[in-house]
């Protein structure tokens, strides 16, 4: 079995900060120690700089099968490598929806060929499939979702729809994850500005159209459901300060019925760049005000909202260069992730075990993984070090997304992903890629509920 020694880091783990040592075996962690001084396979000298579990993504759209030209599992794999993500959880809008248990095991079979990082795949919940996705095996499916299902022909998400909640949450012993905006007001403003504007509503408008308003009593509603039935409910992208004061911070995770999300682009961007960026952050929900960015960030290091997502969602340019009603709304994030979130530590308002908190030990938590999230002895060695003061500027020939585009190009950042380790292997360094390397399918406690 291989073997590799970690020198001279900088660990931020379970609410510790400390220079030591990480010898690895295999696939898992062997040791952790102040100094150790074993014979290994790979020798590699930390210098100081940090080392922390990798991050767990929650919500991303790999595009794969069907949306090919947009992004693969195996190209925006590499890309979230490279940003220090070694898990990945995946949306099932893709072509077809993944609405079927066939469906979602041929994702499985296409990741196992072909993605680096690790990985798992929401089974899609529409009004049409509940008794085929109550037969999703808790174990081995990270949960169940109709995120992204709304641009399918039936047009409207769960949330909008709170008979069908009832009879889902009545009937479920799996983690449901949902979007939740209230559409017929989306519809209103939309039909407002329409007759206005026609196809060229200005960007500026999109948090006016998919407003605070319309998050909040969608929200609201699917909390209070999932109160009523004590299922366990995780609502995604809470994109308002408003949002945030619905869910509870005094219970520890653990115990936690309901538990909710921020999203990078909603803790960098706000509505004010729509001026210079406009369809580049066009998301659903939409980037709202500089005051509900902050807001989120309080409420992440309140506890409110528990992890942070990215909610990758690549489209070529092409299709977001559209007039307002036409662009798609989503854009690639999982490289510059973690990187964007390390600027809130930099300006002081996040600490580094926070945000190690917020993007791993919490995930693994929350889903109940199998011995992942954590720098643990016996836990599998997902690791990520970073030089925190190695100052870089996104720029276009440094984009990995198959799309080609980033909305954070010409941002500087201050620190950098140097190394990536997924279960062991280094798949990562210093802009290398080892594409031998495979991740593994994430594994999850039976009972979760």
């Amino acid at each position: 079995m291989a073997t590799t020694l970690i020198k001279n880091v900088r660990i931020v783990n379970e609410q510790n900060d400390q220079m030591g040592d990480v010898f690895i075996r295999d696939e898992r962690i062997e040791r952790i120690d102040r100094s150790i001084n074993l014979a290994a396979d790979h020798i590699v000298e930390g210098n100081g700089r940090l080392l922390i579990p990798g991050m767990i993504d929650d919500q991303v759209h790999f595009r794969e099968p069907g949306l090919t030209h947009k992004a693969s599992i195996s190209s925006e794999s590499r890309a979230a490598v490279a940003g220090g993500i070694t898990g990945f959880m995946d949306m099932p809008n893709t072509l077809p929806n993944t609405l079927n248990l066939t469906l979602l095991e041929e994702k499985y079979q296409i990741a196992k060929q072909s993605s680096l990082a690790n990985y798992s795949f929401f089974m899609g919940i529409s009004r049409s499939n509940l008794e085929e996705a109550l037969k999703v095996d808790n174990e081995w499916v990270c949960g169940i979702t109709d995120d992204g299902l709304y641009f399918n022909q039936e047009g409207s998400i769960l949330c909008n729809h709170p008979d069908f909640l009832d009879q889902l949450f009545q009937r479920c012993s799996t983690l449901v994850a949902l979007h939740c905006e209230n559409e017929p007001e989306i519809h209103r403003q939309l039909a407002h500005y329409s007759a206005i504007y026609g196809d060229n509503i200005p960007f500026e408008l999109h948090p006016i159209i998919r407003s605070e308003q319309a998050c909040y009593d969608a929200t609201k509603t699917v909390v209070n459901i999932a109160k009523r039935h004590g299922n366990r409910l995780h609502v995604y992208h809470v994109s308002t300060e408003k949002e945030t004061h619905l869910f509870e911070a005094s219970v520890p995770l653990r115990n936690k019925r309901i538990t909710a999300e921020a999203c990078i682009h909603h803790l960098t961007f706000t509505d004010e760049e729509y001026a210079t960026k406009g369809a580049l952050i066009k998301w659903n929900p939409a980037v709202k005000t500089a005051k509900d960015r902050i807001g989120l960030i309080e409420a992440l290091k309140e506890n409110r909202l528990d992890i942070v997502a990215t909610d990758h969602a690549p489209h070529t340019l092409e299709e977001k260069l559209q007039p307002y009603q036409k662009s798609m709304s989503g854009g690639p994030l999982v490289q510059h992730a973690l990187p964007a979130l390390l600027e809130w530590y930099h300006r002081g308002a996040l600490s580094l075990t926070e945000i190690v908190a917020k993007t791993s030990h919490n995930v693994a938590e929350l889903y109940r993984m199998v011995d992942r999230g954590y720098l643990r002895e016996g836990y599998y060695a997902d690791l990520v070090l970073i030089d925190l003061e190695k100052p870089w500027s996104d720029g276009n020939t440094d984009i990995l997304y198959k799309c080609g585009w980033s909305p954070f190009e010409g941002k500087n950042f201050n620190s950098k992903i140097c190394t990536t380790w997924v279960n062991g292997q280094m798949v990562y360094n210093e802009g290398e890629f080892n594409d031998s390397i495979k991740g593994k399918r994430l594994q999850f406690e039976k009972e979760r509920l």
